[in-house]
């Protein structure tokens, strides 16, 4: 259609020209056969630019990529996720400073050695090992529901076959499962809290519930069989108990997050061109911040569970406490860690990891040194529950720093092998103090101690520049 205007002796005419629209009809005829509204064009037009993207393109690292990060209450399902994966790590706490607070009696029950009883600290090596290279392939085929059912599994079996008190090497066998269990849960719930938003003091307080598992654990422990009159191995018919509640409500929390859930959520670590595990531990540079926050968790970890550990028998046999005043020194090295995990976890994003971290290593080597160098029990005492305080928050920082510097699609498998690995020191050092205090007394365990805050303040700075996460 086209307009004109005509002026005749001042009037005016416009002349309206009609123009052939059939084909137009016809066409839109055509259009109407195939209705499509503009929702689902826009669908499929993303699709065919997807399906003309390389899947395993690259994508940009955490720290420059903007992204929608979940939180530990949204969606709603997070919230009952993280209440189970916190009791989880209550049971976790448990687990580890029981062993600390039982060996006193441990020795005289099958009336063992230093070297001996320590392999009950050593044999759950081998389930932190197997963990840390399963973690990855446990996610690609049952997702956080395997987990979810595998770990609380473990736990329980081990304790049912401990609170039978079997022969001390089938209870260095059966602390193997028990570290499974661990090593996969430590490795799977540090991955996920890792990636939501306000990691440090979310990691904070998962780790908090960690810690006080570990501060209940040596006080219901020592109070059984010192008040109670009960043998060692009735602390593990509570133990059975808190195993069953962890895995009623894992696998009821994470019962939808299944392996297809999480392959579709990490694309980039089923890529067919290569192993993400392979690419973490190998390729440069991912390979340096996994091998040195692997190396720092593992020396973290077993001066942890070593001065915890072995805290009740140097109080007793060094600084000649009552069995029951040296098992409440235990119980305030490990509150110290949980206040500590929960107040600096909100200190520590403010001024940064590196420096955070870099601040509170050096303060617990001195209160290591004034433990080690004054020998009185009160002044041990609270000088090793402030340790705890500054020891607590090192765990969820070196996972955050991990989230920071390397891509998303590595973090399972990474983040998975650190903490795994990690785990191992709870294994390794803790042994090693034994089998050394059998030659020398128990008193090596200051030395030793100093010495691994010491390597992993150097492990720390060797890591590379941490920038901010966008949230």
């Amino acid at each position: 259609m086209s307009l004109s205007n005509n002026n005749n002796n001042g009037g005016s005419t416009c002349v309206v020209e009609l123009q052939n629209v059939s084909g137009y009809l016809q066409n839109s005829t055509n259009l109407s056969s195939h209705p499509r509204s503009i929702h689902s064009l826009s669908i499929q037009e993303d699709r065919k630019s997807k399906s003309n993207d390389d899947p395993n393109g690259s994508l940009p690292s955490p720290t420059t990529a903007v992204e929608r990060l979940q939180k530990w209450n949204r969606p709603r399902a997070n919230l009952f996720r993280s209440f189970a994966a916190f009791w989880a790590f209550t049971v976790m706490g448990m687990n580890d400073a029981a062993y600390g607070a039982l060996i006193p009696y441990l020795e005289d029950y099958y009336n063992l050695t230093y070297t001996v009883v320590s392999l009950i600290f050593l044999s759950p090596l081998i389930g932190y090992i197997a963990s840390a290279l399963l973690n990855n392939s446990i996610h690609l085929k049952f997702g956080q529901r395997g987990v979810a059912f595998l770990s609380p599994g473990c736990h329980l079996l081990a304790y049912i076959v401990i609170a039978v008190h079997p022969p001390y090497p089938v209870l260095v066998v059966i602390f193997m499962i028990a570290g499974f269990g661990n090593g996969l849960e430590d490795a799977a719930w540090n991955a996920w809290v890792g990636n939501m938003a306000n990691p440090n003091e979310v990691l904070g307080f998962l780790h908090a519930f960690y810690g006080l598992g570990a501060t209940l654990s040596p006080l219901i422990a020592t109070s059984m069989i010192t008040k109670g009159g009960l043998p060692w191995y009735a602390f593990y018919y509570l133990m059975i108990g808190a195993a069953i509640l962890e895995l009623v409500s894992s696998v009821w929390a994470f019962w939808a997050a299944t392996g297809a859930v999480f392959r579709a959520a990490n694309p980039r670590t089923t890529d067919s061109k290569g192993n993400r595990m392979r690419e973490a531990l190998t390729t440069m540079p991912s390979a340096r911040v996994t091998w040195l926050c692997a190396l720092f968790l593992l020396g973290y970890v077993g001066a942890e569970v070593a001065l915890g550990g072995w805290i009740v028998t140097f109080m007793i046999r060094v600084r000649h406490g009552a069995r029951f005043a040296s098992g409440m020194t235990a119980t305030g090295f490990w509150l110290g860690l949980t206040v500590g995990r929960v107040i600096l976890g909100f200190v520590t994003p403010k001024i940064g990891e590196k420096l955070a971290i870099s601040i509170y290593l050096p303060v617990a080597m001195g209160l290591e040194l004034l433990f080690w160098l004054v020998p009185q029990f009160y002044v041990s005492a609270v000088a090793v529950a402030f340790q705890g305080f500054f020891l607590g928050p090192l765990f969820p920082a070196a996972v955050v720093a991990a989230t920071k510097l390397l891509p998303r699609h590595l973090h399972v498998s990474a983040i998975g092998f650190a903490a795994a690995f990690g785990g191992g020191g709870a294994a390794v050092f803790p042994f090693a103090v034994g089998a050394i205090a059998q030659a020398k007394g128990v008193q090596v365990l200051q030395p030793i101690i100093l010495a691994l805050l010491g390597i992993i303040l150097a492990l720390w700075l060797s890591l590379p520049r941490i920038h901010r996460k966008e949230e």
